[in-house]
Parts: C-alpha cells; structure tokens; sequence
C-alpha cells in the first residue's frame, strides 16, 4: 500500500494532468482520466458526463483556461482502490472575451481499476458567501 504522501503525489499529478487537459482542450486525455459517465456537481447542478458528452463539451467550449494553480489539499484514502481529494483552484480564464480570475473549492473521488486511476465524482464551489449572498 502507498504510503498517504505518495498517494496525494500521485492523485495531485492526475489532477494536474486533467486541469492541463481543459487547458488544452485535449479531450483524450480528459475522457481516458474521467470515469464513463462521471458525477459531476457545480453552481450549475448535478449531472452524469459520459465520454462522448464530456468530449463534446470541451470541444465546443465558450471559455478558454489560461492557468490554475492547486493548493491546500486534502487527502482521505477511503479503501485501497478509492480515494477523496480536496483542494483549492485559482483559476484564470477567458470568457466571452473578458478575462476572469476564479478561486473555487474542488473535489474528486478516485478510484483504481484495472491498475489505473480514474475520476468517479468531481465537485466544483466557487468561493464566497456561503449563503449566496454577493
């Protein structure tokens, strides 16, 4: 078993791999990272993306991510195949043409199979007022 600092390494570096991925609009990357479909919940709602969805969904994307940085992580390993990750995203972006600088509070649930990592749940709040208020 991995000892927990090496887990978070690796569990960070494949986030990384598919902030790069949105980055890049690479949707190989990001279909082969993300379970078919994954559970996915933002200030836009809760859904299911499969692969195609997901491909399709940064192929036509409206904003463009110019960089992010990942900080204050958190580990909980929930069994040897399946871990929780938490962290905070800065996140700056092109919408609509105006640039955008975002902090947003994420998390991951991860689970091995067949010897490699995949995003089961992926959870993303803008940071603010808890109670929504502006």
């Amino acid at each position: 078993m991995r000892t927990e600092d090496a887990l978070r390494d690796e569990l960070v570096a494949l986030e990384t791999r598919y902030w790069n991925a949105i980055r890049e609009k690479d949707a190989t990357t990001a279909v082969a990272l993300s379970n078919d479909p994954c559970i996915v919940v933002g200030a836009q709602g809760v859904s299911e993306i499969g692969a195609k969805a997901l491909a399709k969904m940064l192929d036509g994307a409206t904003y463009q991510l110019k960089s992010f940085a990942i900080e204050d992580v958190h580990l909980r390993r929930l069994s040897d195949d399946v871990a929780a990750l938490a962290y905070k995203a800065k996140e700056t972006l092109v919408v609509d043409g105006e640039k955008v600088a975002l902090e947003a509070f994420d998390s991951s649930i991860w689970q091995r199979r067949d010897g490699r990592w995949v995003c089961v749940v992926h959870t993303e709040s803008p940071a603010g007022d808890p109670f929504g208020r502006h």
